[in-house]
């Protein structure tokens, strides 16, 4: 595993949304302007989960520009990486080499997939969303590709940044309008799985949009640098870019 994984700044800001609940989960809830059940978001966190501020004031974001309900549920078990995993690099060093191995096995694939699709199916089979959208940055980005499968019914269309553990398998089997936004460099969604996904997506008879980001790496989207200028054009870029894209593939057209 690669420290920028784990590595990052924190953002300044206030959160606006609640704490409450989707289905057995805890969840971070960002309210549509309306409140309507029209359109939910479910936002699939990084390894630091749905408390990092980040990722709330993301979800808040996407609340206000495409007027819907997000949802940033706790897939980890209330288990929480320490934010000074992010800044303090001897805390980084020491989770990398002594707790990542077993966070990895306790939150793989087998592991989570199907509280993800259960979170999924709540949005739409108990409080009614009539359209649901997901986005997995990083840990979040497989998970996204598996609801989004041919025939799971689960959403409608799915965005990742920088998405981790993904597989050609899982590319190759997407039903749903994608969208991809890739950092130059990305240990994890390598050059290979770019070339693999930029050559198969278009052939699916779905909706895709690929957005590459120069300069910029793996985490980019949710934990870049506002301070720095190239970061930060690209941490903004990616976030208009996702609510552009859900609000295009998720409003109800007359």
């Amino acid at each position: 595993m690669s420290s920028c994984c784990v590595s990052g700044f924190q953002w300044n800001g206030s959160p606006q949304g609640t704490e409450g609940r989707l289905g057995n989960l805890d969840a971070y809830i960002a309210e549509s302007q309306n409140r309507s059940k029209d359109v939910a978001i479910l936002f699939i966190a990084d390894l630091f989960g749905w408390t990092l501020n980040n990722n709330r004031l993301l979800a808040d974001h996407f609340a206000k520009e495409v007027d819907a309900t997000v949802f940033v549920p706790d897939f980890y078990d209330g288990e929480v990486v320490s934010e000074e995993t992010m800044n303090d690099p001897k805390t980084r060093e020491h989770f990398l080499q002594n707790e990542f191995g077993a966070w990895a096995q306790r939150n793989s694939k087998e592991n989570r997939a199907s509280a993800v699709h259960e979170a999924a199916q709540v949005l739409k089979e108990e409080l009614g969303f009539k359209k649901v959208g997901a986005i997995g940055y990083c840990w979040g980005g497989w998970a996204v590709f598996q609801l989004g499968a041919k025939g799971k019914n689960l959403v409608d269309c799915i965005s990742t940044a920088h998405p981790s553990l993904m597989t050609k398998a899982e590319i190759d089997n997407v039903g749903v309008p994608v969208q991809i936004l890739a950092p130059e460099h990305d240990f994890q969604f390598t050059q290979e799985l770019k070339e693999h996904a930029n050559k198969t997506l278009p052939a699916l008879n779905v909706a895709y949009d690929y957005q590459h980001f120069p300069g910029l790496a793996h985490g980019f989207a949710v934990r870049g640098d506002r301070s720095d200028k190239m970061q930060k054009e690209g941490l903004e870029r990616a976030k208009n870019a996702a609510s552009c894209w859900f609000a295009s593939q998720l409003h109800l057209r007359d």
